[in-house]
C-alpha cells in the first residue's frame, strides 16, 4: 500500500492533483480540507495517502492531517458510503467538525453536503459513533486549518470559475454550483476555497 507521497506539486485541479515523485507523476484526489491548504504549484508538499483497489480503478487519496486520512478509512467502511462520498464528506468538514456532528447529533450539517440524504446521515452518525473509539471527541476544535495565505491568487472571475467547477467534482449541478458561488457574500479577493467553503455553508443553511 502507497501510505505517504512527498514530491513537487505539478497541477491542481481539485479534487485532482498531480504530484511529480522521482520523474512520476502521481495522480491524486484531495479534499478541500486539504487543499486549502496546499502550497503553491512547484514547490514541495508531502501527503499521507490512502490507495484504493477496484476491479475497474485504481485510486489514489491525499491528506495533510492524519485525523482525516483516518477519518476517510473509517468513512468508507460505512454500508453505502464509498470513497467518493467520503471525499465530499471531508470537503465540507474536517475531522475536528465532524467530530462535533457527533457530539451535537448534528443531521443537518450532515445532510447539506451533495449526495448526503437524511437515512444516509443518520446512519454515519450512529456506525460512526460505534466506530469512533473516543478518537474523535478527542480533536481539539482548534484542529481545523485555516485556508494558507500561499494560495495561489487569481481574478476575482477566475476564482469565481474555479470554485463552481469545484462544486461540481462534488456532485452539484454546473446551474446550481453558480447559484451557490453568486450567493455568498464573499470580501473582495477571496480565494476559491474560501468561496467554496461560504458556499458549503450558504447551502446549509448558514449565512455567507
Amino acid at each position: 500500500m502507497i501510505g505517504q507521497i512527498r514530491g513537487r506539486l505539478l497541477a491542481r485541479q481539485v479534487p485532482d492533483i498531480l504530484v511529480e515523485v522521482g520523474g512520476i507523476g502521481y495522480e491524486i484526489q484531495v479534499p478541500m480540507t486539504t487543499a486549502y491548504q496546499l502550497p503553491e504549484l512547484g514547490q514541495e508538499v508531502t501527503l499521507l495517502t490512502h490507495f484504493v483497489v477496484r476491479d475497474d480503478a485504481q485510486q489514489l487519496f491525499g491528506f495533510l492531517e492524519a485525523a482525516d486520512r483516518r477519518l476517510f478509512r473509517e468513512l468508507i467502511k460505512v454500508s453505502g458510503v464509498g470513497p467518493r462520498l467520503a471525499l465530499t464528506l471531508l470537503s465540507g468538514m474536517d475531522a475536528a467538525d465532524f467530530a462535533r456532528c457527533l457530539q451535537r447529533d448534528d443531521i443537518a450539517a450532515l445532510v447539506a453536503l451533495p449526495g448526503v440524504g437524511r437515512k444516509t446521515a443518520e446512519r454515519l452518525l450512529v456506525e460512526m459513533r460505534d466506530k469512533a473509539g473516543g478518537w474523535l471527541e478527542e480533536l481539539s476544535p482548534d484542529t481545523g486549518v485555516p485556508a494558507d495565505p500561499r494560495v495561489e491568487k487569481l481574478g476575482d472571475n477566475d476564482q469565481r470559475a474555479e470554485a463552481e467547477q469545484a462544486l461540481v467534482s462534488l456532485g452539484y449541478k454546473l446551474t446550481e454550483a453558480a447559484r451557490l458561488i453568486a450567493s455568498v457574500d464573499a470580501p473582495e479577493g477571496s480565494t476559491s476555497e474560501e468561496l467554496i467553503r461560504l458556499a458549503l455553508r450558504y447551502a446549509g443553511g448558514g449565512k455567507g
